[in-house]
């Protein structure tokens, strides 16, 4: 895995590092840092994503009251009710390394003020 020299080395990123790792294997070849987007450079979407944040959730104890999958990731499946629901948000936003850090660290997930890191 090749870090970028900015990325905390402290044991939350540590272990958000190692979550990434075991969920979906960071790529050796690309650079990780904070702006690095999982939905976008590491392709993460589906039932790897939904995987993640619940560990996110488990691991962390980060309250994901606030999330909104739709909003990065296409749903898992295919399901009439899920795309239903999913409507009007065709644009999904990157969700990034630093977003994971920042809510894991305040252990929840704020939207709006993890949006506005970009």
């Amino acid at each position: 895995m090749n870090l970028a020299p900015n990325l905390p080395e402290d044991p939350v990123m540590q272990q958000l590092l190692q979550l990434l790792h075991e969920e979906f294997s960071l790529p050796k070849h690309k650079t990780i840092s904070l702006q690095t987007s999982l939905n976008f450079d590491l392709a993460c979407d589906g039932v790897e994503a939904k995987q993640l944040m619940e560990a996110l959730e488990q691991d962390f104890g980060v309250d994901l009251s606030d999330y909104d999958a739709y909003r990065y990731f296409q749903p898992p499946v295919f399901d009439v009710f899920l795309k239903r629901r999913a409507k009007g948000r065709g644009d999904k936003i990157p969700l990034t390394i630093g977003m994971l850090y920042l809510a894991s660290k305040t252990l929840r997930w704020d939207t709006q003020t993890l949006e506005n890191l970009s």
